[in-house]
């Protein structure tokens, strides 16, 4: 990827929408907004399903995520999508055709850390085709 852009982010709302328990793991649809301050200023809006395994930890999730704001000085909208799986990993992309305004044909990956104490930092790599 060509660009990068870095700061931090903060979840300001977690919402469960549904929750069901089977036999081995309980499923959750939740609604989520963020706030973004650095390279990516702005917020967005997230629709998560995720499964939890017995222990009640998160075992995987799946998500869309609609931001909205400024990337660079570029000011417009994109997607993500996200793909986890238990710890070994989590994948976000921009979903690529999302891009609207400056934006538009916005490409990339966005990497997440979520830090000791609960802090969130970002590292978005992209291109603007």
């Amino acid at each position: 990827m060509g660009t990068r852009a870095s700061g931090a982010f903060e979840v300001t709302t977690f919402e469960p929408v549904e929750t069901e328990q089977r036999e081995g793991a309980g499923f959750g649809r939740i609604r989520l907004a963020k706030t973004f301050t650095g390279g990516l200023s702005g917020t967005s809006e997230v629709r998560m399903l995720s499964v939890a395994g017995p222990s009640g930890s998160p075992a995987s999730y799946v998500a869309v995520e609609h931001v909205t704001g400024e990337l660079d000085g570029r000011k417009g909208s994109f997607v993500l999508q996200h793909a986890a799986w238990d710890t070994s990993g989590t994948t976000i992309r921009v979903v690529p055709g999302t891009g609207a305004g400056e934006l538009a044909g916005l490409t990339g990956e966005f990497h997440l850390t979520v830090h000791e104490g609960g802090a969130h930092t970002y590292v978005l790599e992209y291109e603007l085709g």
